[in-house]
């Protein structure tokens, strides 16, 4: 069960992550309509508007992260999150298109999914993080189907204009919920290396580049679904676009009561591969149902609702298999390839999603997206079981400097990470259970003044 801090820190951290989206999910349902009445719009320059913030967002999430590696990370957050500001104020007070386009870019320069992530990481405990990270997920999700319920009607009141100074309110506000992370300080055994190296390092690992290809994978997926499905919803289900979101809220929700359960199964028995596999099989099995049964209202429901339940799976997975596999000095850069790899895979969709309108023809259009699920499938058999570690809580030593305290439990074989929280009194101590043998028992014994259990 999560201790008092990891409650803290992953509400504030998935508040951060959902102000954001929400600010920006509520633009995206509008915009190709009332971005029209910009001075020198077109449809191109329109899109562009739309689509310049995940460009943005895919070149420098690594070059953020790389600076999160070495750097406090929370610092960087709320640089990211001031831009994200900056942003929406540039587009509010814009009467051009081109205005709104720099402001969207700006906007996306704030690349920090990535920092965020990795600092949820470190203040949650190996066994907790697959649990922090759903609730991350979920935010997410809900301030997707809040937002594009919410963005049509705040439309009709403050105009687009006004919703750009939401976005900015949202920004400052998600700054706010960075102070209630608890103050840390990481330590590792690894040497620093030069950014390229350290880059170059994350690259050259196979499971870390399926998982990339994975959430490329995954959003690709899920935007062009969006892009494909709404249509749908209108001829065959008879529902108007404006109670789209009542549609995908209530199939989040149930989706919710299916992924808790296999998240704690994969984490608590060690099963994540099995059930990271079986994920992709729902997905598959959501997408074939649509393939046969979108002329039917329950049946194409049936089948959103089977991609809603394995996509939350995922979507906490991913996350959470990363920061086990990624090296603990490089775990923020991994998350920013990773993050990279998100926000090219929603760009791709978009584009995928528009072309498959233009088929005329609804089978053959799930069908592609049914063969890139197959393709994802076989290229994750690859995957290996994640290194488990062990989280342990140990209070700091009075009258002892903490910085020679850490480097000697770091001395210790078996101990990975020290994340010290000064302000709490506390550090979280990751260990690998398998390295700890008699004599490092004995040398924590000394250094703790106390016999450890391990």
């Amino acid at each position: 069960m999560m201790n008092a801090l990891e409650r803290r820190s992953t509400f504030a951290l998935s508040s951060i992550f959902a102000l954001r989206m929400l600010g920006l999910f509520m633009i995206i349902p509008v915009f190709a309509v009332v971005g029209q009445s910009y001075q020198h719009a077109t449809p191109a320059l329109i899109g562009l508007a739309v689509g310049v913030y995940g460009l943005s967002q895919a070149l420098l999430q690594i070059p953020f992260s790389l600076l999160a590696d070495r750097f406090n990370r929370k610092p960087l957050i709320v640089f990211g999150l001031l831009l994200f500001a900056l942003g929406g104020a540039i587009a509010a007070m814009s009467e051009t298109i081109y205005g709104v386009i720099i402001g969207r870019a700006i906007a996306g320069a704030g690349a920090v999914s990535a920092v965020v992530m990795a600092l949820l990481a470190d203040v949650t405990r190996e066994e907790e993080r697959t649990k922090a990270m759903a609730i991350m997920g979920m935010s997410i999700g809900v301030s997707f189907m809040v937002a594009f319920s919410l963005g049509p009607w705040l439309t009709t009141w403050v105009g687009i204009s006004g919703l750009f100074w939401v976005t900015t309110l949202m920004g400052l506000l998600a700054i706010l919920m960075v102070f209630m992370v608890p103050k840390t300080t990481r330590h590792h055994k690894n040497y620093k290396q030069g950014y390229f190296n350290q880059l170059k390092q994350v690259l050259k690992m196979g499971d870390l580049n399926r998982l990339h290809v994975s959430v490329f994978a995954l959003h690709l997926l899920l935007t062009a679904m969006f892009v494909y499905v709404p249509s749908q919803l209108i001829d065959f289900a008879d529902i108007p676009l404006s109670k789209h979101g009542i549609v995908y809220l209530p199939l989040l929700v149930i989706s919710l009561f299916f992924a808790f359960p296999s998240i704690i199964l994969a984490e608590k028995y060690r099963k994540m591969r099995g059930i990271f596999l079986t994920a992709i099989g729902g997905i598959i099995a959501g997408l074939a149902v649509m393939i046969f049964g979108y002329e039917s209202k329950y049946i194409l429901l049936l089948g959103l609702g089977l991609f809603f339940i394995a996509f939350n799976v995922m979507e906490a997975l991913l996350p959470s298999w990363l920061s086990k596999s990624a090296p603990i000095q490089s775990k923020a850069t991994a998350m920013g390839v990773n993050a990279t790899g998100q926000f090219l895979g929603a760009f791709c969709g978009g584009i995928l999603g528009g072309q498959l309108l233009m088929l005329n023809n609804t089978s053959l259009g799930w069908g592609i997206l049914l063969v890139i699920a197959l393709l994802w499938l076989v290229l994750s058999f690859g995957l290996t079981q994640p290194r488990y570690l062990s989280s342990m809580i140990w209070r700091l030593p009075e009258g002892k400097q903490t910085d020679e305290w850490t480097s000697q439990l770091l001395a210790i074989r078996g101990i990975e990470e020290v994340v010290v929280m000064p302000d709490q009194q506390v550090a979280f101590v990751k260990v690998d259970k398998q390295q700890i043998d008699d004599t490092a028992r004995q040398h924590l014994t000394h250094l703790l003044g106390k016999e450890v259990a391990i």
